[in-house]
């Protein structure tokens, strides 16, 4: 087995996962606060401004589907403690990796199950979770069967009425695939926002989209500040402008699911 999970060499006691040249993601189990990857900033703002400040006497529910290092499962654990937590996570031998050499604690309320994300979600019952974050990539790709109506309306099932969804896609202009990914989650959801690097948006390269969903109204304008915070320049859309941008995008389906396409010319950067 090839070694996937290795010590960083600038910040002592962290980790990056990679796979192959692309750095999936990094982590610091002794201060699961500090997150290094931009994208991952902006899911932590978002649950920030949504979930976290949520009646702290309610248990939340969390499922990731996707999970990497756990590092945003371990964000909510320290941010919101008590918070119940499912990741799913089908890669067997990144789990005996990274349970290896980051064991999580045992109190965190983090369980993992080895299961991809589309039969863990089918598995769980309605009105389940708070949240479901959707960060799951084979490589540079986001697999097709988490991008399609049917998907979208698991996720709606799964979730409470004020439920959100937040996901993490990669794209690049002219941006066919992620125009048609969001055209499904705008089926299932009223509430809709995302949020990307300013040089993103412009099509001038590769680079993340953030999605928040949800029934609930977001903290749009919360969110816009945030963004144009970001250190590298961040522009949040929502609203109408979004719903221009999605265009007249068809949503995928499970008959004609499409993996998401990585950057061209060969970059390998991600996150």
């Amino acid at each position: 087995m090839s070694e996937r999970v290795e010590p960083d060499r600038e910040v002592r006691g962290a980790f990056l996962v990679r796979t192959g040249p692309t750095q999936q993601s990094w982590v610091d189990p002794d201060d699961p606060l500090r997150l290094e990857f931009e994208y991952v900033q902006r899911i932590a703002e978002i649950l920030r401004a949504t979930l976290v400040q949520r009646d702290r006497s309610v248990r939340l529910r969390v499922v990731h589907l996707g999970g990497g290092g756990m590092t945003l499962p371990r964000w909510v654990a320290a941010v919101r403690p008590g918070t119940a937590q499912v990741v799913c996570e089908p890669d067997a031998e990144l789990l005996e990796e990274v349970r290896r050499k980051l064991p999580l604690d045992r109190r965190s309320g983090i369980k993992v199950r080895e299961t991809d994300g589309r039969s863990g979600l089918a598995a769980m019952p309605d009105d389940y979770a708070d949240a479901v974050i959707v960060d799951a990539f084979d490589g540079l790709h986001v697999p097709g069967a988490l991008a399609t109506s049917e998907f979208f309306a698991d996720v709606r099932r799964v979730l409470r009425p004020d439920g959100l969804i937040v996901m993490n896609l990669a794209d690049e202009a002219p941006f066919r695939w992620s125009r048609a990914c969001l055209a499904g989650v705008a089926e299932q959801f009223r509430q809709l926002l995302v949020t990307a690097e300013t040089a993103v948006w412009k099509g001038r390269r590769y680079g993340n989209f953030v999605v928040a969903a949800s029934h609930r109204s977001l903290p749009v304008a919360d969110l816009e500040t945030a963004a144009r915070h970001a250190v590298f320049g961040y522009r949040a859309v929502a609203g109408p402008a979004l719903r221009r941008w999605i265009g007249g995008a068809l949503p995928f389906t499970d008959d004609a699911p499409r993996d998401s396409s990585g950057p061209t010319g060969g970059h390998t950067w991600f996150g």
